[in-house]
């Protein structure tokens, strides 16, 4: 390794090892030993591959002394040739330990990467609603890419660098001072001027990429938000793009400079250390050579000492800052850890069952609910807040009862926040109830497998979410075995199938993030076929066609006829047919169930459902909207 590699090593170890001063913990220390337990062979070969090559690292100096001897002592050219090829076998040798050594080092650091981003991802999807509308999207990410390849560092960087690098330091000193333990001496007070600098100049610059990772997060959310179908609306309707791209062009010109410097600082700081290690080497000579004319050295043990000399720097820069860089791996590793640990509020019983096969009965009884603090779902770290927030648990139901018997629809109608969407996100385990128990078919939902949840309960939101992937992908989300002719009858039934037949690519066409590439109606014509696909036997209608127009909200209430025949239907009030089609309506306020009954019932009690009915459903000229529905004419039900 040449001086010039060797200070480049000592100032990337510097600028990448973070100190850290919490203290030691053993118990992160099992954990990392539980992940590496199933890989201990393959970890022992690595082990000893470095130190094999560590000792080839060495043997290659000496060797090269030798043959410096040889020429002047007049030896056989036998012995120079033998030497010579013994040098290039031990040369090939180490190439191909260590690509073996690369090899078994990626190996193991890869496959800590995949134990890892596997783990954090299920237990990240186990995690309740509530963890995802507080964590930020970003910083968790982020521990399922930069920690975890911190950790990874641990096995594939670090612990090879230490025992490779003890190895070769040992070996090489010991040489060294059987040589000459005044050179070696020489070589070791010049240490320091390799070291502190390192230390210095790394720090300096790991600030510098603090900074400029800073920057770059800030230019990476700005084009994140203005580059989304939604952001950049709002801009061009609301924003002044002059400004946004001054914004962006001073963050990206701090970018610029911060590389200028970063630059500089890196090649001053080669340039200076590349001189110092050429005065080194020249004093080495020196002093050497003098040793050497008056006969108590020999020509080849020189030589042997400025090769050493090379590979004395970089074992013990690199161990210098070694338990720095093994505190950051840790550091990396209980990031993760931290994610691991949180425990999802809502968990499977290991007993859990089924839901009993036939019509689906829906219960609730006795219902209370108030949705968890941030200290019970999330971490600071995940929201960037110094402090969770404590607050929390404070109801929105309260004693919240109502049945629907097989094959039967309930309507809840009421203000907005009353809890409606609540109780709708209860019935599929999103959250658990405080208080109180919501049953399918007589059992309650903690008692029952998620898997045989999501198989009978579908769910129709009024954003209509999708994935950045093509009309079949996201279909089949909800049943991967469908075929196709399954696939084109669900979207037959929910009148899409000649829109989709007419896209360029038909089925294979991406809808765009978010689905944004599809118009509203269309977006949820493909939530309810993929509602219809599934074949649910319970169906929750939350807003529906809230915000659609009157000719989207028609196409797709037919197709919502489609998706609710037969089936147990929860529907927040979308629309008056469906809503005076309701076997029971609910009127709920203030997280209270205040009225319920039929239609015709609560229309003659004159309570709050008709004060609704009279305000948001009844047309503004006085007639029924029976008839406006026979004209074609009727607006969809929105919530207060």
């Amino acid at each position: 390794m040449s001086m010039e590699v060797t200070a480049w090593s000592s100032l990337h170890s510097a600028m990448n090892a973070q100190a850290d001063h919490r203290p030691f913990s053993r118990a992160t220390v099992r954990r990392i030993a539980s992940f590496a337990r199933p890989r201990r062979r393959a970890l022992y070969r690595f082990l000893l591959l470095s130190v094999v090559t560590a000792l080839l690292a060495v043997a290659t100096p000496l060797l090269a002394g030798r043959v410096v001897d040889a020429i002047v002592q007049g030896k056989e050219s036998g012995t120079v040739v033998r030497l010579a090829l013994l040098i290039a076998v031990i040369a090939v040798a180490e190439a191909g330990l260590g690509l073996l050594t690369r090899l078994l080092s990626a190996t193991l650091g890869e496959g800590l990467i995949l134990d890892l981003r596997t783990a954090v991802f299920d237990h990240v999807q186990r995690m309740p609603v509530a963890f995802f509308t507080r964590t930020r999207t970003g910083a968790l990410v982020s521990r399922l890419n930069n920690d975890v390849i911190g950790a990874q560092r641990a096995f594939s960087n670090t612990l090879s660098g230490v025992v490779s690098n003890l190895v070769t330091l040992v070996l090489t000193l010991a040489v060294m001072l059987t040589i000459s333990w005044q050179i070696t001496l020489l070589a070791l007070v010049l240490l320091p001027v390799f070291v502190v600098p390192a230390r210095r100049m790394g720090s300096r610059m790991a600030r510098m990429q603090r900074e400029a990772a800073a920057h770059n997060a800030a230019m990476g959310t700005q084009m994140t938000e203005r580059f989304s179908a939604p952001g950049a609306t709002l801009v061009k309707l609301f924003g002044r793009p002059a400004d946004e791209s001054a914004e962006f062009a001073a963050r990206a010109g701090r970018v610029r400079d911060i590389g200028i410097r970063t630059a500089m600082a890196q090649s001053t700081f080669i340039t200076a250390l590349t001189l110092v290690s050429a005065l080194a080497l020249a004093l080495v000579y020196g002093l050497g050579g003098y040793y050497a004319l008056r006969g108590s050295l020999e020509p080849g043990a020189v030589v042997t000492l400025a090769l050493l000399l090379t590979r004395l720097y970089a074992p013990l820069t690199a161990l210098a800052g070694a338990r720095v860089e093994v505190m950051s791996a840790l550091v990396s590793f209980e990031r993760v850890f931290e994610i691991l640990d949180l425990k999802p509020l809502i968990a499977e019983k290991p007993e859990a069952r089924r839901v009993p096969e036939g019509p689906v009965s829906v219960e609730f009884d006795g219902v209370s609910f108030g949705y968890p603090s941030a200290d019970k779902v999330s971490l600071a770290s995940l929201e960037e807040v110094a402090t969770l927030d404590s607050r929390g648990g404070t109801r929105v139901l309260h004693d919240v009862s109502f049945r629907a018997e097989p094959g039967r629809m309930v309507a809840l109608v009421g203000s907005s926040g009353a809890g409606k969407s609540t109780i709708a996100q209860l019935l599929p385990r999103l959250y658990d109830t405080d208080e109180g128990a919501v049953r399918l078919s007589g059992v309650d939902v903690r008692d029952l497998t998620a898997e045989s949840i999501r198989e009978t309960l579908g769910m129709v939101t009024q954003d209509g979410h999708l994935f950045h992937e093509s009309v079949r992908a996201n279909l089949l989300l909800a049943r991967p075995g469908a075929t196709e002719d399954e696939i084109w009858d669900a979207l037959r039934r929910s009148r899409l199938d000649g829109l989709v037949a007419s896209l360029p690519d038909g089925l294979d066409t991406v809808v765009g993030e978010r689905g944004y590439r599809l118009s509203g109606g269309e977006r949820q014509r493909l939530t309810i076929a993929r509602l219809l696909l599934a074949q649910q036997r319970v169906v929750i209608l939350d807003e529906a066609t809230a915000h659609l127009d009157s000719t989207s909200e028609a196409v797709v209430q037919e197709a919502l006829a489609e998706a609710l025949e037969g089936r147990t239907a929860v529907v927040i009030a979308h629309r008056l047919s469906t809503v005076r089609a309701a076997d029971l309506i609910l009127v709920v306020e203030e997280g209270r169930v205040i009225e319920r009954g039929t239609h015709t019932e609560l229309l003659a009690a004159g309570g709050r459902y008709e004060e609704l009915y009279r305000t948001q459903f009844a047309s503004p000229e006085g007639r029924e909207p029976a008839e406006e529905e026979e004209e074609g004419r009727q607006e969809p039900v929105r919530s207060v």
